[in-house]
């Protein structure tokens, strides 16, 4: 990287305009934004395309799609890793946080693997230089599992870790209230008879009833040393909401009805919402739609949950459909995520801050990410 990097003819994506200009990186850093276009014989035309600051996502379960693309080949786990790094960055996201989870509840049982995985190989490969992205880790806890407590138990205090999320994927509730879609989508991913998911789903809610609060208290407690951003996962109703927030839980993670969602905003809990939602056009499991909790301001950040490549989209089609500024919908991929883990360094395009940028063109109604700098270092 050389001492100063002039990027001009650009779009500059500030926190409250956009701006024709010219963008100055000197050590890693923004070092001023300017409008116009700069004449200096080093400066990089980026042909008139949007600048934005690099993605922060606060959630993306993509490591697991990586280490198993499909349902009966696993991956070595590394290179599962390198792979998903490149995803990302090439996605434009430059912090991420995988969401690894802990705790299986019975249909998932290569998760747990996936998970001491990706801790080992975050700890083996941050530092190296290889990765182009800067991981964090996400722990995901389902609550009503066996096997949360030992597994959260020796990383509660690893240095890595900047968020954590208490789940709940037990059928009947939250992601899962619909039963009947529950049952099928179980049958499909195993082949099991209608009986043996009954079977199974009965199990799981004696379980649910035997471990979730007890495990549920014994997280918080484990945790509270640490003041972490912690998040709630698939609130139903405004009794979850102001249940988590009695507890310390200001961020409410995808939300599945309206209610929950606009009793977080009315109650300043933040709420993150699925980016693929909206490139979708809705859910894919029936809940609400994340335009509408952008109309309705009842959404402050989209998480990748499973498509780094969303993040971009979902800010462009936030633009058309939900009404917002492009300023507005670029900090709910940026700004607003990177302040919800505390990440302060990063995530406008302001002096002072991380150089970490995307570089984006659209073609026809679509976003397309060009180049991608951390620390203005090109990484993609």
């Amino acid at each position: 990287m050389t001492a100063e990097t002039i990027l001009t003819n650009a779009i500059l994506v500030l926190p409250e305009e956009t701006l024709p200009g010219t963008l100055v990186i000197r050590s890693g850093r923004i070092a001023e934004t300017q409008p116009g276009r700069s004449h200096a014989a080093s400066a990089r035309d980026l042909e008139g395309d949007y600048l934005i600051p690099g993605v922060v996502d606060v959630h993306t379960d993509n490591l697991e799609r990586q280490v198993q693309p499909r349902q009966n080949a696993r991956w070595p786990s590394r290179s599962a890793m390198i792979a998903h790094d490149a995803q990302c960055a090439a996605a434009g996201v430059t912090t991420v946080l995988d969401a690894l989870c802990l705790g299986d509840l019975g249909f998932d049982q290569g998760r747990g693997q996936t998970f001491l995985d990706g801790v080992a190989d975050l700890d083996a490969l941050a530092d190296t230089g290889v990765l182009r992205s800067e991981h964090f880790l996400h722990l995901r806890c389902e609550l009503p599992a066996a096997d949360m407590k030992p597994a959260m138990d020796p990383v509660a205090d690893h240095p890595r870790v900047r968020m954590v999320s208490l789940m709940d994927h037990s059928p009947g509730v939250g992601q899962y209230r619909d039963i009947e879609r529950y049952v099928a989508m179980r049958r499909k991913q195993t082949q099991m008879t209608v009986e043996q998911v009954q079977d199974r789903i009965a199990s799981l809610l004696d379980q649910r009833a035997r471990l979730r609060e007890p495990q549920r208290a014994w997280l918080l407690d484990r945790i509270r040393h640490r003041d972490l951003p912690i998040a709630s996962h698939d609130d139903e109703t405004a009794e979850d909401v102001r249940r988590n927030l009695a507890d310390g839980i200001r961020i409410s993670e995808f939300p599945v009805t309206m209610v929950a969602a606009e009793a977080a905003r009315d109650a300043g809990v933040e709420v993150i919402a699925g980016a693929p939602n909206i490139v979708r056009g809705g859910s894919h499991s029936g809940n609400v739609a994340a335009a509408d909790l952008v109309r309705a301001k009842a959404a402050d950040a989209f998480a990748s949950d499973y498509v780094p490549a969303s993040m971009v989209e979902a800010a462009w089609r936030a633009v058309e459909e939900a009404g917002i500024t492009l300023p507005q919908a670029v900090a709910m991929i940026t700004d607003r995520p990177a302040r919800m883990c505390r990440l302060d360094d990063r995530g406008r395009l302001a002096p002072g801050l991380r150089a970490d940028l995307a570089q984006i063109r659209t073609v026809e109604d679509i976003p397309v990410v060009r180049r991608v700098w951390r620390e203005g270092s090109r990484v993609a």
